[in-house]
């Protein structure tokens, strides 16, 4: 009986232990299974998290992507309108140098006809001058001078020729001299044009010196009688064709001279007057101490000069043409400067 009702204690105590241990480990479990829960929830939102950060970096890839390509787009295109503009400039160049090249051409078809059209003027102006000296030469009959005033003549054209020798040595001095002076004055241009006067005076001073055996009777300028006369100074003078032959060319010769002298000092921007130019001051360009005097050549000489300094000068062509660099004095000028008149017997 005492076994029994031992016994069924015992159970008892077993039971309740058992069901004591149970209750604990329930009690256990809860909060594992919790903790458990939050660490895959933990879990779960730090791999939605770096998912959402891969999408945020695909999306910030694609945005950077999308603008460097417009970037791209864009420099592309800032290129192609660059390769564009110089694609343009470069065609407006190549047809600035074709009208540039067409311009030169017509410029040198001008220029061309322009000296055509000159040389024929120049040919016109000639015929004119000789027709107009022609008209001023009536026919006049030839005399041959006695022995002794030919004799005459010759003993003044050798002392006239050895004083213009000394004189034109004296002369050749000063030339350089003014040379010097244009050059320090950076007067290029005329410093160009003293130069060839110079020159003009070296080779008459050389043809002169080739002269000394002169033949003078067989110069028909010392035996042919005066056939015009001529006014300067209020005198009147008398001369031969030879005479008025070389008188004329002093006309010409000073126009010419002139001519250069005014184009120089247009070119050097100097103030224009002819008096100051060498040419004129000197005037004896071209005269050998033959047949005339040298007043009367220098005379003409600088009437010729003075019209052909402003012809020069102001860039026009009133008393005159310019031709190949060489100034033409108009006929009818040259006859109204002369106003030679013939002597009739």
């Amino acid at each position: 009986m005492r076994s029994t009702v031992l016994n069924r204690m015992v159970g008892a105590v077993g039971i309740g232990a058992v069901a004591l241990l149970g209750l604990g480990v329930v009690m256990n479990a809860a909060p594992q299974r919790g903790q458990q829960q939050q660490d895959e929830k933990d879990k779960k939102q730090q791999a939605d998290k770096k998912a959402q950060q891969a999408k945020d970096k695909q999306a910030q890839d694609r945005q950077a992507q999308g603008q460097q390509q417009q970037r791209d787009r864009q420099q592309q295109q800032a290129q192609d309108r660059q390769a564009q503009g110089q694609q343009q400039r470069d065609r407006q160049e190549q047809q600035a140098a074709v009208n540039q090249r067409q311009q030169a051409q017509r410029d040198r078809q001008q220029q061309q006809q322009a000296v055509v059209n000159q040389r024929q003027q120049a040919q016109r102006d000639r015929q004119q001058q000789q027709n107009a000296l022609a008209a001023q030469q009536p026919q006049v009959r030839f005399q041959r001078l006695a022995q002794p005033d030919q004799q005459r003549l010759i003993t003044q054209q050798q002392q006239r020729f050895v004083q213009y020798r000394t004189y034109l040595g004296q002369q050749q001095r000063v030339a350089q001299d003014q040379s010097i002076q244009y050059q320090r004055a950076n007067r290029t241009a005329q410093y160009s044009v003293q130069l060839q006067y110079v020159a003009g005076l070296n080779q008459l001073q050389m043809r002169m010196q080739s002269q000394n055996n002169y033949n003078y009777g067989g110069d028909p300028y010392f035996y042919t009688a005066p056939t015009y006369r001529y006014s300067r100074g209020g005198q009147y003078y008398q001369t031969n064709q030879y005479g008025y032959d070389l008188l004329r060319q002093a006309v010409n010769y000073g126009y010419d001279q002139g001519m250069r002298a005014g184009i120089a000092d247009r070119q050097d921007r100097w103030a224009g007057n002819y008096e100051n130019a060498y040419g004129y001051m000197d005037a004896n360009y071209g005269y050998g101490g033959f047949y005339v005097e040298r007043a009367d050549y220098n005379y003409y000489f600088r009437e010729g000069f003075r019209r052909g300094y402003q012809d020069g000068y102001n860039g026009r062509y009133q008393y005159g043409t310019y031709v190949s660099g060489r100034g033409n004095l108009l006929g009818a000028i040259a006859a109204t400067i002369l106003n030679f008149q013939a002597i009739r017997r």
